[in-house]
């Protein structure tokens, strides 16, 4: 469970930073926050979020003993 929330965290902190390189630079569009029409508008904010989320899920990984 423990390398789950890890893998899980890598790739929302993937997506974001992804997000956020190409939303403040307009280089390397490859964040799936460019691709989904629903998130027009919202990418910084979608970009940070995924951020913070990764961050939790390290945490709470960090948190679970290994097996």
């Amino acid at each position: 469970m423990k390398q789950f929330l890890e893998v899980l965290g890598f790739l929302a902190l993937w997506q974001g930073s992804g997000g956020l390189v190409y939303e403040l630079t307009g280089k390397l569009r490859w964040g799936i926050t460019q691709r989904w029409s629903a998130l027009d508008g919202y990418e910084i904010y979608v970009s940070v979020a995924l951020i913070v989320l990764a961050l939790a899920l390290f945490a709470v990984a960090d948190s679970r003993k290994p097996n």
